[in-house]
């Protein structure tokens, strides 16, 4: 599937859509800060590095057809961070391969108030109708509590404890 256009989906607070170009100063600022890398990869993004992980946005859904979205609160219209689905080819032993891997993050800011659960959801909820019934997965960090309650709030739960570019990882699972 090539040339998709990203369907936007809406929450009571929150609005999904596909990233744009304007996206980009706020996406590199929040990369940038320590606080939202310290359990995803563990150290913040340069701007060189966050332009090419942007950029990987766009690719996702061009050719796989699905990937993240841009989370836009409702009210302020101020970007807020991202959710979707990856398919990144991981070198992680069990393979996530050819399985969608759910993800997410939020700029400090927008912690702590329900948006990631909010989010995940409603990405869940589109992933249903387009992968149809299929096992779902996400990675994350041990000591991140936050995201395994957000995890665990989507019906996600803990497979296997592993390892991911050298780091602890666990890899939860999400049943249909």
């Amino acid at each position: 599937m090539t040339g998709t256009s990203v369907p936007a989906l809406e929450t009571e607070r929150l609005v999904l859509r596909g990233h744009v170009l304007e996206d980009f100063p706020a996406y590199a600022a929040m990369w940038a800060d320590p606080h939202v890398t310290k359990f995803i990869g563990g150290k913040p993004l340069s701007e060189e590095e966050a332009w090419g992980k942007f950029l990987r946005n766009f690719g996702q859904w061009m050719v796989m057809g699905f990937g993240f979205w841009s989370v836009v609160e409702r009210l302020s219209g101020e970007r807020v961070g991202e959710v979707g689905f990856v398919e990144g080819r991981r070198d992680i032993v069990p393979s996530l391969i050819g399985m969608p891997e759910c993800g997410w993050s939020l700029v400090k800011r927008a912690h702590g108030q329900g948006y990631a659960t909010e989010a995940v959801r409603a990405a869940l909820a589109w992933g249903e109708t387009h992968f149809g019934t299929v096992r779902m997965a996400c990675i994350i960090a041990p000591e991140n509590i936050a995201s395994l309650r957000v995890a665990e709030k989507s019906g996600f739960r803990t497979a296997h404890r592993t390892t991911y570019r050298g780091e602890p990882t666990l890899m939860l699972y999400r049943d249909p």
